[in-house]
């Protein structure tokens, strides 16, 4: 009897694939296979109401763009079920510092529809009409960063190729560190954080539609004024987190 319970546990709350449940959004968070490192940043990083935001549904293709790593990855592997997939994508500089807590993520093959793809941002490589969701954790900013091992993005060929990749009705969602208002892109060099209102105003102007916003992640105590890398305020920024479609 207790064996029959637990398989009609099993169905009730998802599927399961190499010893893994894959569960709606809001029981992802929950799923026992994840790590405590990755549980600990829940506090900050709020990832169930970030996943009921987004709009995640079985079977949806998702890439976790820049997904250092592997965080959100795993959550989404978990959310979109063995019928769906998720592309966590890395590049030279993310891999050289977070490769390897990635690769020991899928190592086993750990989250069987996941599928992780290294290129650089000026050709990501992406298949048109492909994906459900595309998602930017804390990276919408390096669009306009640079430096001497992140040379100056094309942004107009950036958004072409995100905007390429979506359905019809697809979902961009963004998460960043807020600067200040008024200041563009111009935080986003020393900071590596960017105007929200700049943000919503670019990403609009790139093809895509304004469909929401969640508080979540907002600290109203943080100044905006520091680093993101500052230890007084290191992952406790005051975070914005939008939602766009593609038309």
């Amino acid at each position: 009897m207790l064996k029959i319970i637990g398989m009609l546990s099993l169905m009730f709350f998802g599927l399961a694939t190499n010893g893994h449940v894959y569960a709606a959004p809001a029981d992802a968070v929950n799923n026992p296979a994840r790590s405590e490192a990755d549980r600990a940043r829940d506090k900050t990083s709020k990832p169930g109401a970030i996943l009921n935001f987004i709009g995640l549904k079985p079977g949806m293709a998702v890439l976790d763009l820049f997904a250092g790593g592997g965080y959100y990855t795993e959550l989404l592997s978990y959310a979109v079920g063995p019928d769906g997939q998720v592309i966590s994508h890395t590049n030279a500089v993310y891999e050289s510092s977070t490769g390897e807590e990635a690769a020991n993520r899928l190592k086993d093959n750990r989250l069987p529809n996941v599928r992780r793809v290294i290129t650089e941002i000026d050709n990501l490589g992406l298949e048109e009409a492909s994906l459900d969701v595309v998602l930017m954790v804390l990276v919408y900013h390096d669009i306009y960063f640079t430096a001497d091992y992140w040379p100056a993005v094309n942004r107009d060929n950036f958004f072409r190729q995100i905007r390429r990749s979506l359905k019809p009705g697809g979902v961009l969602v963004v998460i960043d560190h807020s600067a200040m208002a008024n200041t563009g892109m111009s935080a986003a060099q020393n900071l590596h954080r960017i105007d929200e209102v700049f943000a919503k105003q670019d990403i609009e102007s790139a093809g895509f539609v304004f469909d929401g916003a969640s508080e979540v992640l907002r600290n109203p105590n943080d100044t905006r004024t520091l680093s993101v890398f500052d230890e007084a305020i290191r992952t406790k920024t005051d975070r914005f987190v939008y939602r766009f479609i593609k038309p």
